[in-house]
């Protein structure tokens, strides 16, 4: 079955979309106008603001489907016959790398200083983020379901807050705030490893 065809508006969003991400890794968030993005993606500043009302709510579009693509569409499932280790390891590989990513890091500050100011759409937006059924979410459930999990299921959300908890603690707020270097490659898997061993030590059936 074919793809529907694109409209005009629909080409000239995933234009600006990529303009943005191509701009952000090159000069920064800071040093990219939306003048920039409108010139990259070969449309009108005009064009742009229809369908971004500002650099801020374009940036936190961005990281939502950075977010999306590593923890909600990662194509990685649950196997009952794998170790729990390393399953694990690779669902939460995908988040460290993300949140230690500079470009994520610098996205989070625009719009968190954003957001800061209007609470409404923050409310708005952390509600679309915990909405989503994250591939970790799943797996959590499946290994419930398949008895190698001492978790109610009523419970998974606030286990996730929990596992997200411990990576933030060390990948992203330190950095976000400014008072810690982004984590080395070896740094992010020793992350990884302590916090699964919590994890499991807590949850494991």
């Amino acid at each position: 079955m074919t793809a529907p065809k694109r409209t005009r508006s629909e080409l000239k969003r995933e234009a600006i979309i990529d303009a943005a991400l191509q701009a952000f890794t090159e000069d920064g968030i800071k040093g990219t106008s939306m003048d920039n993005i409108a010139l990259l993606a070969n449309v009108s500043k005009r064009t742009v603001y229809n369908h971004f009302e500002s650099k801020e709510i374009l940036v936190m579009f961005l990281i939502n489907k950075l977010w999306k693509q590593s923890m909600v569409d990662i194509d990685i499932h649950y196997c009952a016959d794998q170790s729990l280790t390393v399953q694990l390891t690779a669902l939460l590989d995908a988040q460290v790398q993300l949140m230690s990513s500079q470009q994520y890091i610098d996205m989070s500050r625009m719009a968190f200083s954003h957001f800061f100011y209007h609470q409404d759409a923050l409310k708005e937006a952390v509600a679309k983020f915990n909405a989503q059924d994250s591939a970790l979410k799943r797996w959590i459930n499946a290994a419930i379901l398949d008895g190698k999990l001492t978790i109610e299921t009523s419970q998974i959300d606030t286990v996730l807050v929990q596992l997200h908890s411990l990576i933030k603690g060390s990948a992203f707020w330190p950095q976000m705030m400014g008072y810690g270097e982004l984590l080395t490659r070896d740094q992010q898997l020793q992350l990884i490893e302590n916090t699964i061993e919590i994890f499991l030590a807590r949850y494991l059936k």
